[in-house]
This record gives C-alpha cells, sequence and structure tokens, in this order.
C-alpha cells in the first residue's frame, strides 16, 4: 500500500470516527489543486505556500496545481471557447484536495447577494461530492475566505461599508462549510487584526490585491490554518539558544555541536534538521507580531560590545550584546539564500504549468485559429511545457539540502 493510500484511508477512517485529523485532508504526498479568484491565481507567482507545505513533508511532498483565474467567483468562471473543463484538469492532476478561494467578487453584492452566494457555495460543494478524480477515493476541499480591505487612505474608499460585507460573506462561508462538513480557513479576522496593527507594513498593493510581503505574511496564515498540529518539527521556525557563559545552547530545527569559546568569540556547528523559514521580502522592521515565525538565535551573558554572526564565513546578523541575549532575527544565511532558491524553483515549475493549461495563445490552441498551421503546431508545444512542468514538480520532491554548517559570533568591527 503506497503512502497516497495510505493518507486516504486515514482521512476516510478518521470522518467517521469524529477524528481532529479529519479536521484538514492535508496529509503527506497527495495531490492539491487551488481554485478560486486573483487572490488564488497569485499564490503560484509567489510560492510561499507551496514552499511551506513543501518543506512540511520532505520525505512524501505534495504537488500542487495551481488553476486559480483572475475575477473568478463561484457563479462567473469565463473561459476561452473549448478551454479544457475543470474536471478534465483536476483527473489529469489525479487530484486528492481541492484549495477553493472565493468570496472577494462576491461580496460586492453586498447584504443582499447572501442568499445568493450560499447558494452557490452549496452547489459548488455538490459539484465535486462523490468525484474520485485520482481514481480511487472522493475528492476533499478546503474553504478559503476572502481577506479583509485594507485601509490605504484615498485608496480605499467605503473601507467600513467593505469590511462590514466581507466579514459577512466570511462567516456565511464558514456556516456553510460547517454544514456541510468542509473544513474551513478564516482569512478576514487575522489580516483585519493584521492591518490594524499600529506597526503594520501594507499587505496589499490597493486594498485588495496582495504585495509580495503580503503573500508571504497571508501565506503563513494559510499553512497555519491548513496544518494546526504544530508539534510537527517543520512547522516551526528555527530556534537556537545559547549560553555563552556556561557554554551550552540548544535548538528546535537545529543541532548543536563542538560549541567553544573565549572571552569573546564563540564557534560551533550546526546541523539543519528543517528547512528554513522563508525570509520576508521587505527591509522595513516587521510587526512584532511576526517575529514569532522568524528563525531566531538568542546568545545570553556575551561581554559587552557589538557582534557578528557567520556562517560558513559569510556576515548574516549584527547586534549588540542585549540584543543577542533578547533574539535576532536570522534570515539571510547561506541556509535561507537556499531556500529562496527552492522558491524561485517553485515559481518555475508553476509558470510551466501555467503555459501548458492558460497559454498565452489560446485564440490558436483551443479558439477558432486552431485549425491553422500555427494552431496545429502550438499543441504539441503546449504538452512540452505540461512535461516541463511535471520534472519540475519531481525536481522538488528532492527539497532543500539540509546541511552541517560552521557558525562563528565574532566582535563587529565594522
Amino acid at each position: 500500500m503506497n503512502t497516497r493510500t495510505i493518507a486516504r484511508f486515514l482521512f476516510s477512517f478518521g470522518c467517521l470516527l469524529g477524528l481532529a485529523k479529519a479536521d484538514s485532508p492535508l496529509l503527506p504526498g497527495i495531490r492539491i489543486a487551488i481554485v478560486g479568484n486573483t487572490f488564488a491565481d497569485q499564490l503560484r507567482s509567489h510560492g510561499y505556500l507551496e514552499t511551506l507545505l513543501l518543506q512540511h513533508w520532505r520525505e512524501e511532498p505534495v504537488s500542487i496545481r495551481n488553476l486559480g483565474w483572475a475575477g473568478d467567483m463561484l457563479s462567473a468562471r469565463d473561459r476561452p471557447t473549448n478551454f479544457p473543463t475543470e474536471e478534465s484538469t483536476l483527473r489529469d492532476h489525479q487530484t486528492d484536495v481541492i484549495i477553493a478561494c472565493f468570496g472577494m467578487g462576491e461580496s460586492f453584492e453586498g447584504e443582499a447577494g447572501i442568499e445568493n452566494f450560499k447558494s452557490d457555495l452549496k452547489a459548488f460543494i455538490a459539484s465535486h461530492r462523490g468525484k474520485q478524480y485520482d481514481g480511487e477515493s472522493e475528492v476533499r476541499l478546503i474553504l478559503v475566505s476572502p481577506i479583509a480591505y485594507e485601509n490605504l487612505g484615498e485608496l480605499t474608499p467605503k473601507l467600513v461599508e467593505r469590511n462590514r460585507d466581507l466579514q459577512l460573506y466570511t462567516e456565511s462561508m464558514r456556516s456553510v462549510a460547517a454544514a456541510k462538513n468542509v473544513p474551513f480557513v478564516d482569512l478576514y479576522g487575522p489580516t483585519s487584526t493584521m492591518m490594524s496593527e499600529p506597526d503594520a507594513i501594507p499587505l496589499t498593493t490597493n486594498g485588495i490585491h496582495l504585495s509580495e510581503y503580503g503573500y508571504w505574511v497571508v501565506s503563513r496564515f494559510l499553512y497555519e490554518g491548513f496544518l494546526e498540529d504544530e508539534s510537527v518539527p517543520g512547522g516551526q521556525p528555527w530556534q537556537l539558544t545559547i549560553d555563552a557563559k556556561a557554554k551550552k545552547g540548544d535548538g528546535l530545527g537545529l543541532s548543536l555541536s563542538d560549541l567553544s569559546s573565549n572571552r569573546r568569540e564563540l564557534s560551533f556547528r550546526v546541523t539543519e534538521e528543517t528547512s528554513p523559514s522563508l525570509p520576508p521580502p521587505t527591509q522595513r522592521e516587521l510587526p512584532a507580531s511576526l517575529n514569532s515565525r522568524r528563525d531566531t538565535v538568542v546568545v545570553k551573558n556575551l561581554q559587552p560590545g557589538k557582534y557578528v554572526l557567520m556562517v560558513d564565513g559569510e556576515r548574516v546578523a549584527s547586534a549588540s550584546q542585549d540584543e543577542w541575549a533578547k533574539g535576532v532575527a536570522v534570515d539571510s544565511s547561506p541556509a535561507h539564500r537556499d531556500g529562496e532558491i527552492f522558491r524561485q524553483a517553485v515559481n518555475d515549475k508553476n509558470l510551466q504549468f501555467t503555459y501548458s493549461w492558460k497559454a498565452l495563445n489560446q485564440v490558436h490552441i483551443v479558439g477558432e485559429r486552431r485549425n491553422s498551421p500555427s494552431g496545429q503546431a502550438l499543441p504539441a508545444e503546449v504538452l512540452v511545457f505540461k512535461e516541463l512542468a511535471n520534472q519540475k514538480d519531481a525536481a522538488l520532491e528532492r527539497g532543500i539540502e539540509l546541511k552541517t554548517r560552521d557558525w562563528r559570533l565574532v566582535p563587529d568591527t565594522n
């Protein structure tokens, strides 16, 4: 029995018994499809969520295809003439789980549109009930709410009204999900809280559409919503704590060895046990609430002065002895650079799939020019993109290489 079959059995058995594990159908080795609006579509361009999920199950990685389409709503999902049906694409991917992101576009109908939205949502769920896109077991769904409407001054009029409607639609999704026994992730609540923090960095470019930084933040919210079991080591940031005076230390996600020190320097070897956290795409100081989601190094009982952390000879972070004692975020080590390279590989895989599924020359492939010479040639080229996506998917299964590195904390003379 292979891992995917075991995962399906555990999910089905959990559903029958009402086990907590059944709350999330995301399990090792499954195949996921993301559907929905612009928010869903742009997840593929940033790769934060997919990288987090791939790092979570290094031994049995998931496979993801993004079928999001800008502007999609439950009752309005326009496609070019003769475009492949969503069901055919779900079957082609052998989809186990569908992550569905709706509600933003629908919320513009206001309170008057709530009942239609709930009806459309129930119809969407019913349309997938009993379907076996993997050929073996019923597909599972996860519903994801819209984010909050961000206050960007003149760019975002009717702020109170829009957020009232978004909250109404979020609660409607929650109630339908509960009634239909479908897992639900609320993004409205955490993004509303994040946007209102006094030290908040804007998450969006126009109040609605997330920036790259916004996707970095919200992908973490999604990841934590999908996988609430924080006991899994891969789900937590690195934490390294060292007592320079006692010459002792321990770590979460890292193991420490060969620790030595003199009055002013520390040297030690660090073995990476889990993948590093993805560095935030901003140079600004992050809100305090996000610091717990960053890889952190704490060094106590240093002599007074400023110290720089060197990893494999590269300068990584500099801080005073008091700052090191409180904890310093580490986002730019060689391991973090490897993590960024991996995320870019995820984005490249997604681009190849997009070229195969949502090709730029649709009119030549499925439209009125499909019988022209170029139309007859392009479908074969599209298949090449599909194969490239599959090859890159296979390469991603290797994950980020975990290494043992030389770390040093020395006086910063710069």
